[in-house]
């Protein structure tokens, strides 16, 4: 597929979505051909990637949904692997955020207690010896084997090479964000998005907000003119580093170092602007119902150092204005200072219309407790087996995150990035090798007015 077809495509907004969100009447007719029997057999499903947010995802997966196990796991270390193995079958404290909370079961509401979620870990984990699954390439010796779905939820770096296996092995997929860190990895995943609606496979992004109440009917709301046009919005994440390494130990590789500690590096990261602010950014394109069409920003670092290879190379201030095809501002400030307890922290979206403004969940008149996690894993069983609309939101994901590797590219640059640029960009990040021995060079952190996007 020629890039520039992908280019055009993605600007096609109402045909885009159409294409992605409806449901051929043929994937009702018959129920989903992963799935044997009449449904109620249960859905064997994988877990890629073992570190904390994977394992909160096989909790929520197991809290959201009934006639779900856990048969195969995957990771570069079987200490990450193990330790998740563990946690999901010991660490009860981790039961109780889910208690009380409420998701569709079924079609119907169901709250969930912790006796519950108990009983259906210990008789659901089962993920037998010779289905841990260690290495580089872990992943293809999952998808190889007979689950029927798989959970991707490695650092991002990995996501565009991990989603087309699974497509190509044709499993049904929890895709976490971002999906990219660079142009040339969220160009692969929008066409093997493509490619599993072809096959009826369905895909369900980790955009959380866009599966939770209160978010979906106050975004209705303002489409329905609650707070008339919008004219300008802002995404803000003041907060402490996700995490970093405290230093490298003896006897690991660059490689292992750098999956160890894969939140200072951009490769596999993304920067804080893809990783971690994507979600308010996803936010602020659902309302807007577009995508920016170019970015100017800027950033840099207060105290990461450039002489601790703690550090990596990624910034701990990123400021960007995105601007929307009908000339509307969207402002984007992000830091990752330490945890100075007289520093504020703010995190969440605005957006300002001619008569009001909203943050985007705050106009919803049904107040449920439910956890975005939860409804995500409940709309993808429910997506798979045929009991709720047929979903595949790669398109919605994929747009996001490269909005917000243009918004990284401005601020690294110091340069306005606009969509075309980024959508053309060859600009690939992705090691061609990570085999066992292989150096990676941390390459010199952007300099903006030395920096070039490519």
């Amino acid at each position: 597929m020629k890039e520039t077809t992908v280019s055009n495509d993605i600007s096609r907004r109402s045909l885009l979505k159409a294409s992605y969100m409806a449901a051929p009447a043929a994937f009702h007719i018959v129920k989903p051909h992963l799935v044997r029997g009449a449904g109620k057999e249960k859905l064997k499903v994988g877990l890629v990637g073992c570190g904390g947010r994977g394992t909160s995802a096989v909790f929520e997966l197991m809290a959201s949904s009934d006639n779900v196990e856990l048969t195969a796991m995957a990771d570069v270390f079987e200490d990450k692997l193990e330790g998740s193995l563990n946690r999901l079958r010991n660490d009860r404290n981790q039961l109780k955020r889910f208690a009380g909370q409420t998701v569709l079961r079924d079609g119907k509401p169901h709250t969930v207690t912790v006796e519950d979620l108990e009983k259906k870990l210990q008789a659901n984990i089962k993920v037998a010896p010779d289905r841990h699954f260690v290495g580089q390439d872990a992943f293809k010796k999952l998808l190889a084997t007979d689950i029927d779905a798989v959970l991707l939820v490695t650092p991002p770096g990995h996501r565009p090479l991990h989603f087309e296996a699974a497509i190509e092995a044709k499993k049904h997929v929890f895709l976490e964000k971002p999906v990219a860190t660079d142009p040339v990895g969220a160009r692969r995943v929008i066409a093997a998005g493509r490619k599993a609606r072809e096959l009826g496979l369905t895909v369900v992004s980790g955009t959380e907000m866009r599966y939770t109440p209160q978010y979906i009917e106050t975004v209705e709301r303002i489409h329905s003119g609650a707070i008339g046009d919008i004219t300008a919005a802002y995404a803000y994440w003041y907060g402490t580093a996700i995490f970093h390494a405290s230093e490298r130990k003896t006897g690991w590789s660059e490689i292992d170092w750098q999956h160890r500690n894969w939140y200072s590096f951009i490769w596999i990261c993304g920067d804080q602007l893809v990783e971690q602010q994507v979600h308010r950014i996803d936010l602020v394109d659902w309302i807007m119902q577009s995508h920016p069409i170019k970015a100017i920003g800027n950033g840099g670092r207060a105290w990461r150092r450039d002489d601790n290879p703690v550090h990596g190379d990624v910034f701990d201030i990123m400021d960007v204005e995105f601007t929307y095809p009908n000339g509307v501002k969207l402002v984007s400030m992000s830091r990752h200072y330490p945890e100075y307890k007289h520093l504020p922290s703010r995190n969440g979206a605005e957006v300002v219309g001619a008569k009001g403004r909203s943050n985007g969940q705050d106009m919803a008149r049904t107040k449920t407790n439910t956890i975005g996690g939860m409804e995500e894993q409940s709309r993808l069983v429910n997506s798979i087996r045929g009991d709720g609309p047929y979903i595949n939101n790669t398109l919605e994901v994929a747009e996001s995150t490269m909005v917000c590797i243009m918004g990284r590219e401005a601020a690294y640059s110091g340069q306005e990035i606009t969509w075309d640029q980024v959508m053309k960009s060859q600009l690939d990040l992705y090691p061609k090798d990570l085999g066992p021995g292989v150096e990676i060079p941390v390459p010199k952190r952007p300099i903006p007015g030395e920096y070039r996007f490519l």
